[in-house]
């Protein structure tokens, strides 16, 4: 009896045992995959290779991986950014609780890059802003202070923009005016219709042309955009003159007076002697 007894107990031991064992362990599981998935959605900043890295968080309690998003527009605005010899930044080493905060730390480093190329009048260096520029356009999370100052990046960079487009604009129009030269002196079916476009729109687009070429490639846009408008503003002048001219009635000339004819003399009068 005693025997069978103390096998019971033993047996309601091992069984109370094993169900806090479960517990325990659940409880350790839980735990764990909370802590895994707060992981998970994390970022970090890190320079790798003279890089700015973004890492997301591994499904896992610690550890994080270069984060590579499917999403095109995501991939590029969270991209590795090169530091260019930058590499003393305050939001390295960071841990982001989610992509609004890792976006206010990304702005910050953008900015910085930006702001010197932005002040720049080298070509390349302007180039460089307005892609650092368009990259800060991207995130989602700024606060109003951060828009703020990229409002104020962007307008800094509209003209260089605005150089860009019209340049761009440029080539554009003078491939297509080679397109329509060949369509107008080829054989096929639409030869008509090229010629006559061509033989509308070709003064215009190398007019366009001159003017975009000499305002975008010189230093002193105002004096090229002189120069290249000064012989059609003097045409424009010569031909408005002639419509003012042409508009003013001719007036009529004056009637050429009659001659005056002389009176004819007076006969002499009859000399008393002359009779004698």
């Amino acid at each position: 009896m005693d025997s069978q007894r103390s096998f019971g107990a033993r047996l309601v031991r091992a069984f109370r045992n094993l169900v806090l064992l479960t517990l325990i362990l659940g409880l350790g599981g839980a735990a764990l995959y909370a802590t895994s998935l707060v992981n998970a959605r994390t970022y970090t900043l890190e320079v790798r290779g003279g890089q700015l890295v973004v890492l997301k968080g591994k499904l896992m309690p610690t550890g994080a991986d270069p984060w590579n998003p499917s999403d095109s527009l995501l991939a590029d605005a969270y991209a590795p950014v090169d530091l260019e010899g930058n590499t003393a930044l305050t939001v390295v080493g960071q841990k982001f609780e989610d992509r609004d905060e890792l976006d206010r730390a990304l702005f910050q480093v953008l900015e910085l890059l930006a702001r010197p190329r932005l002040a720049s009048d080298v070509p390349k260096d302007l180039d460089r802003g307005l892609t650092l520029v368009r990259r800060a356009e991207k995130l989602n999370g700024l606060t109003e202070a951060q828009r703020t100052s990229l409002k104020k990046m962007q307008t800094d960079v509209a003209y260089f923009l605005a150089r860009v487009r019209l340049d761009d604009a440029r080539r554009q129009l003078e491939e297509a005016l080679e397109q329509l030269k060949l369509a107008a002196e080829s054989d096929s079916k639409t030869r008509p219709q090229a010629a006559l476009m061509l033989l509308a729109v070709e003064p215009q687009v190398k007019l366009l042309a001159t003017t975009l070429r000499a305002t975008t490639m010189t230093n002193d846009a105002a004096g090229g955009l002189a120069k290249a408008l000064e012989p059609q503003l003097q045409a424009l002048f010569n031909s408005l003159g002639k419509q003012v001219l042409d508009a003013v009635p001719t007036p009529a000339p004056a009637p050429v007076p009659a001659p005056v004819q002389a009176p004819p003399p007076a006969p002499e009068p009859e000399r008393a002697d002359a009779g004698k």
